[in-house]
Parts: structure tokens; sequence; C-alpha cells
């Protein structure tokens, strides 16, 4: 197909915001490994997940067979205050870069949240109105699903418990005080506030937390209340469902210029950007009818994908969760406080997981100064201040794109930009002032937790 002339900004109507999510889950050959319950090793059941989440995203969180699960109208019209969002052409970065490469980017940025977590948070705060709870709680790294689900909250009337990432919550304050403002609660995590936070600090002194800790904590909290569930920013199968809008929209976008990306970009923490991004591209893929190049960028001090195990592992510090088959470093890993807050995560979505384990993804590391030295980069150009997080999505598109400039390939690049970095200023000043160090584990810092991952038959 010719390409028509292509815009800076590919908006769609209104009328074209997607009315269902896709899941990826009925177009795999080979199906994520069900959770397990870490007593009896046995797959989860929706009696048993009852008590931890809500009823209708544990429907969604087994639902390997149906491709398309439609968007309840409430969160569609909700959708409507800051979707579309726009797929953006970065006509003045590659003119910089001086590349044949043309390079598009998905922006989901433009809610208060800042972030792409707002499309899960909202569909999750429904469904907790709807059953009836009193309340949510949940963890948050650098902040944005924290934000985005005190948002969703206050629009349906729950009350939102956040366990914040200590090293965030000193880092990030501004961001902890737009989730007071929106009617949240924020502990810094590990906290005395519950029996698994003071066992961490018993156990790691002076630790500046995870977001393995904080998960642990806001579990113990929803069980421990009646009238709350835990909810999740990613990771799980449902969060994934959710942010399938990302893709959705991305795809027809692009599909309006007769644009196909060769390659698909998306930064890697627990996966619910990346998932939700290539989710109708990489549906393309598993159904043999196009192929494309997916690569998922994680931070070199927080290496999921390229240097844990697929196996079975706690999702959380405490071991308190279900068990889940996953690339991971350990759930006992505490990565360095790196300013990527939002990709510190031990492990990675089983969705994903899967996925990569059977080739149809890459995976690759970055340090954070070369994310920063793309972020910058990417500002000057671009006119938008990039969220640490995405700028790992920038760093491989740069580099994508001069591979191209090197070998004359004039190959389509997506990548997506899952927020804005306003209230990421400290990690700016320190990458300006010269201060930022790389901080990436050896082999001897991973081997404590991987050697904890749980040992039964079959998971070697």
């Amino acid at each position: 197909m010719t390409e028509k002339k292509i815009p800076y900004k590919i908006y769609l109507e209104e009328k074209e915001i997607p009315t269902s999510w896709y899941n990826m889950r009925a177009d795999m050959k080979e199906k994520p490994a069900p959770l397990l319950n870490p007593g009896t090793l046995q797959p989860m059941t929706k009696e048993e997940l009852a008590g931890v989440f809500c009823d209708d995203l544990i429907d969604q969180e087994l639902n390997d067979t149906d491709a398309f699960i439609p968007i309840p109208e409430e969160i569609q019209e909700y959708y409507k205050t800051y979707r579309p969002s726009p797929t953006v052409r970065a006509y003045n970065l590659e003119k910089a870069l001086g590349t044949p490469a043309k390079i598009y980017y998905k922006f989901e940025g433009n809610n208060t949240s800042g972030s792409h977590k707002l499309n899960s948070a909202i569909a999750q705060a429904y469904y907790a109105k709807k059953q009836g709870l009193k309340g949510v709680t949940t963890e948050t790294g650098a902040g944005q699903w924290g934000t985005a689900l005190s948002m969703a909250c206050a629009y349906f009337g729950l009350d939102c418990k956040v366990y914040m990432v200590k090293v965030s919550y000193e880092q990030k304050p501004f961001r902890r005080e737009v989730m007071r403002t929106y009617g949240a609660s924020v502990t810094p995590s590990p906290s005395d506030t519950t029996a698994v936070g003071r066992k961490i600090l018993a156990e790691h002194p002076g630790t500046t937390g995870s977001l393995g800790c904080a998960i642990s904590e806001a579990v113990e909290a929803a069980t421990s209340a009646p009238g709350y569930r835990y909810v999740l920013g990613s990771v799980l199968n449902q969060v994934l469902l959710h942010q399938s809008v990302i893709g959705l929209e991305a795809k027809k976008a692009l599909d309006k210029y007769g644009v196909v990306p060769d390659i698909i970009i998306g930064c890697a923490g627990g996966g619910s950007n990346l998932g939700g991004l290539i989710a109708p591209f990489m549906g393309e893929k598993l159904r043999g009818e196009r192929d494309y190049r997916f690569i998922a960028v994680e931070p070199a001090s927080c290496p999921s994908f390229t240097r844990g195990k697929f196996v079975y592992d706690f999702c959380d510090t405490g071991m308190v969760c279900p068990l889940a088959k996953m690339y991971t470093l350990g759930s006992g890993f505490i990565p360095s406080p790196n300013h990527a807050g939002g990709l510190r995560f031990h492990g990675m979505s089983p969705i994903l997981s899967q996925l990569y384990h059977d080739g149809f993804m890459e995976a690759r590391t970055v340090e954070q100064t070369s994310v920063f030295e793309a972020a910058t980069i990417f500002a000057q150009y671009e006119g938008i201040l990039p969220a640490p997080e995405s700028s790992h999505s920038i760093r491989a598109a740069i580099d994508e794109a001069l591979k191209c400039k090197e070998t004359g390939e004039e190959k389509t690049i997506l990548f997506g930009l899952t927020g804005t970095g306003y209230f990421d200023m400290l990690a700016y000043e320190q990458y300006n002032n010269r201060t930022m160090h790389d901080e990436i584990p050896s082999d001897e810092d991973l081997k404590p937790s991987l050697n904890a991952i749980p040992a039964f038959p079959g998971n070697e």
C-alpha cells in the first residue's frame, strides 16, 4: 500500500476508541502457565483468588480463550476524557539522527497520572465498585500507577491505600502529593504498618525497598481489612488485557496511512506497557498473518528477561502471593535505587515471559546514563520530557535508527512513550550534573535471590 502524507500526530476519532480489549492468550499456542497455590502447587482456582482480587478481574485473569472482551460502557466513557492518545511521527528526531528510518511513538502521557497506567486503573476501580467494595490497596514504584489508581478511586468513590517503594517515595515527593490530592493514603515501603513490612525491615535494615516488598504489604493490607481487595498495575494477565487499548489505537492509526512497523519497542518492568503496545501486532504474528520484530528494553540494574530464570517464583518479597511462571531474578532481589522506578520489579509478565521463551520477541538491557542521554535528545527535538521508564524504549529506538543510518535500510520503528518525566527532575538533575552512576548487579549479586527461588519437581 502506498504511504499517504503522514501528519505529525495521528488522532483517531472518538468513535474509533476500542470498544473491546484484545486478549493475546487466545491466539497463543503455548498458553502462559497458571498461577500456583504455593501450599499445594496446584493451579489457583477462582475461589482461592477471590480473597485477594475482584471477582470480574479474576475471570479476566483466567480467560485463555476469548480473543476480545467487551469494555463496559462506564469505562469507555471515562476513556473518552483522555483517549484516544496520539500516534506521533518523530520527524525532528529522524532529521537530527540523519537516519532513513521512520520513527513513530504512541504517547500515553496526556492525563494527570502522566502515563498509560490509567487504562487499567479505571477498569480495576470500576470492577471493585461494581462488586460493592469499600476500597482497594496497591503498590507503586515511581508513582504513575499509584497516581492513576488514586484518580480512578476518586472517580468511583473508593478508598485507596498505596504502598510506595521507599526510594521513590523519597525521590518523588510531588508524585506522592498528587496521590494524596486525589484522596489516597501513601505509605513508604517497607513500613512498620504490616507484619511483612516489619519482617523485611528486620532482615534488610536500611533497605530502599522494591516493588516486591510493596506488593507484599499491599496484599496483607487488603486481606486483613473487610471490604478491600488488592489491585496490581502490571504483570497480571488482566492488566495486559486492559492495556491493549494502546496497541489497538496505534495499529488503527497507522493502518489509516498504510504504515506497517518493522520494529516495535517497549520498556519492560512488569510488562503492562510493552504487552499493551504489542498486543494486536503480536496477535497477527501468532496467527501467521504478518511478521514483526519486537524488542523489550529493561534496565541493566534489574535484568529480569536477560539474566533471570524462566521458572515459578513468588511475585512478592514476602512470599504471600501465588507462584507465577515468569522470567525472574528471585523474589528476594532488591535492585539498586535507580531512577527507572517503574521498571524495578524482579519478575516479568507470564504472558510476555512465555512469548519471549518461545522466541516471539527479543530483549536487551540499557544503562541509565545512556537512557538519560536518549531522553535528553528526545526532549530537545520532540518537545516532550519523557519519563525515565519510557526513555528505555527511546534509547533502543535511537540505536535501531542509527543502525539504519549505517546500512541505509528504511525501516519503520514504533515505540511506546509511556509517559512524562516532569516528576523526575531529581534524576535529570543528577544526569545534567554528571553525578549519575550505572549500577549493574554482578553474577554474585544475583546468586542469593536466584538460589532462593522455590525448588520443587519441574521448577528447574
